[in-house]
């Protein structure tokens, strides 16, 4: 319990995973219904979670697995009661992934104590493999990361990211609008890219300066949380107070931007 992580072994398996994925990339039929669509993504969880579990649990024994429900609000809300567990989003960006589109990736996490320990994201198609332990810095192909040295907004790239809310929230999509058109009025280049983790994981490596999502959306952010705040970046919720596990928003920018651009300030 409680054991020195070896990051070679969780890297080399996460990658494993990740490739076994990227030699059927566009191979699948695109799902034209509930039912496959369904299907595949069971199908992607299975396969992913069994290469997982077998290249970690010799390494890991005691070390339980909880896979991600990304409708189960009460789950996304706090930490389990354990002193440590995998937490594994076994392709952030399936949909893409599905319709033969850039943009999945492979997330892995190990909560410690209530606590994000370490985390990795790996983009096959971009052979990049981010990760970070809890006091250790992040890395992108053993390399530390650090986010951008940008100051003027106008500069500045912003991605948006929107969470589908179970059970509908009433003016939900009217809000997230509403703080669309502020991204718009307010940095250079607005965009949405699809991965949330490997988006935050860019903030971090200077490749995006602002994330910005509004609802419930823990488990798709805990990997890039991680990596992002070990990088040196903000990590804040739509409020502009420092993002805690269970908030329903959260904003990740350079040091100093988010903070200023929040709920309370309007702007």
């Amino acid at each position: 319990m409680n054991k020195q992580i070896n990051v070679q072994t969780v890297l080399d398996t996460v990658r494993e995973a990740g490739d076994l994925f990227l030699k059927e990339y566009k191979q699948n039929s695109i799902p034209n219904s509930r039912e496959q669509f369904f299907k595949q993504l069971e199908a992607i969880d299975e396969r992913c979670m069994a290469v997982l579990k077998a290249g970690l649990t010799p390494e890991f024994p005691d070390i339980p697995w909880n896979t991600i429900d990304e409708f189960d609000n009460n789950g996304q809300k706090h930490p389990l009661p354990l002193s440590e567990y995998w937490l594994c989003d076994a392709m952030d960006g399936a949909i893409q992934y599905l319709q033969h589109i850039p943009g999945w990736t492979i997330n892995l996490v190990l909560i410690r104590n209530g606590e994000l320990h370490f985390s990795v994201i790996y983009d096959p198609l971009s052979n990049e493999m981010f990760w970070a332990q809890q006091g250790a810095g992040a890395f992108m192909n053993g390399k530390p990361i650090q986010p951008s040295a940008k100051t003027d907004p106008g500069m500045m790239l912003a991605v948006f990211e929107y969470g589908h809310q179970k059970p509908v929230v009433p003016g939900f999509n009217e809000k997230h609008g509403t703080v669309v058109t502020a991204l718009l009025n307010k940095f250079g280049v607005v965009r949405n890219y699809g991965p949330h983790g490997l988006q935050l994981a860019y903030v971090g490596a200077g490749r995006i300066d602002v994330f910005h999502q509004l609802g419930l959306d823990t488990f798709n952010w805990l990997a890039g949380i991680l990596i992002a705040s070990e990088a040196g970046v903000d990590i804040l919720n739509a409020d502009g107070d420092s993002w805690t596990w269970g908030d329903e928003s959260l904003a990740v920018s350079v040091p100093g931007i988010a903070g200023k651009f929040n709920n309370k300030t309007g702007s």
